[in-house]
């Protein structure tokens, strides 16, 4: 069964034709300057007591006139934007997309034609704190921070509905996707996580953005985490974890430091002839030096008064 669903062709900007407003102000200014003299000569001459038949064959024509000129001043009113800085008009004749005008200042375009102004500045938003499942199956809360902008106001205003609800939107997926990635914490320091890595993460991040947001014509300057943290439901539980696996890290390498050293200190003895050990005496001196190094108190001396083997 073939697929009759038409794919959607991508908008895609363009400049757009308008011309300086400040030149049809000028022209919009001297014709509305002859329409008020006109009037005021017309009124004046009737005032004065010129004979009616002048006034009254010239009227027609200055009632005409009067006319185009007023029609002429709104159709002129009518063409006249204005574009601030890092802002972008879209042009529209009867529905179709005409161009994108980029000019600051005051602009001037043909009344019938339709403007939709929108900004292309960088605009900084703040998810909301949402809860995702880490690669290890935790729940995690997760916000991001992420600064975008228009780069394609054509795409921005023609290929999706509300370009400002797609970026929300899109952050979020995003966010779930990076998320679900990564596991939250690797105390053993082997894997790429989210609590560790935070540039390699945001830095993926801000990739998955710019796939999604590409059809919006948006882009993304930067991203990054500004929460993250245990669910609580289990952030007490993890809290425990944490500490029981430093406990077992903080020892494991205490152990491997005194072996280290207890070995250095026999080598030494050994070398320099200070005692001869036989595998008891060895094995007594091991255990106390074990015990003296990996005990977390002070250690109290026993004087022996008999000998080893008594």
């Amino acid at each position: 069964m073939s697929d009759s669903r038409t794919p959607m062709v991508a908008s895609q900007e363009k400049p757009a034709w308008s011309i300086t407003g400040y030149l049809m102000l000028a022209v919009f200014i001297a014709l509305l300057a002859l329409t008020v003299w006109r009037t005021i000569m017309i009124a004046s001459g009737n005032a004065e007591g010129l004979p009616l038949s002048s006034i009254d064959g010239e009227l027609p024509w200055f009632l005409s006139f009067t006319a185009l000129r007023i029609f002429a001043l709104i159709l002129i009113a009518s063409g006249f934007y204005m574009i601030q800085p890092n802002q972008a008009v879209a042009i529209t004749l009867f529905g179709s997309y005409r161009g994108t005008d980029r000019n600051h200042g005051l602009r001037w375009v043909w009344p019938w034609m339709g403007k939709a102004k929108i900004s292309v500045r960088a605009n900084n938003l703040i998810s909301e704190r949402i809860k995702v499942n880490d690669l290890r199956g935790n729940p995690i809360e997760m916000a991001a921070q992420v600064v975008w902008r228009v780069v394609d106001t054509a795409q921005a205003l023609y290929d999706v509905d509300d370009y400002k609800a797609f970026v929300t939107v899109q952050i979020e997926a995003a966010v779930r996707t990076i998320g679900s990635r990564y596991p939250y914490d690797d105390f053993a320091h082997q894997e790429i996580t989210l609590r560790g890595n935070h540039d390699q993460v945001g830095a993926e991040l801000r990739t998955e953005l710019i796939a999604r947001l590409t059809q919006a014509g948006i882009s993304v300057d930067e991203c990054g985490f500004t929460h993250l943290a245990y669910a609580q439901e289990i952030a007490g539980a993890m809290l425990r974890r944490q500490q029981a696996e430093a406990v077992v890290a903080a020892r494991q390498t205490l152990v491997e430091g005194a072996v280290g050293m207890v070995e250095s200190a026999l080598a030494l003895l050994s070398a320099k002839n200070v005692v001869e050990l036989d595998d008891e005496r060895r094995a007594a001196m091991v255990s106390n030096l074990m015990v003296v190094l990996c005990s977390e108190r002070d250690t109290q001396p026993v004087v022996n008064t008999g000998t080893l083997y008594q």
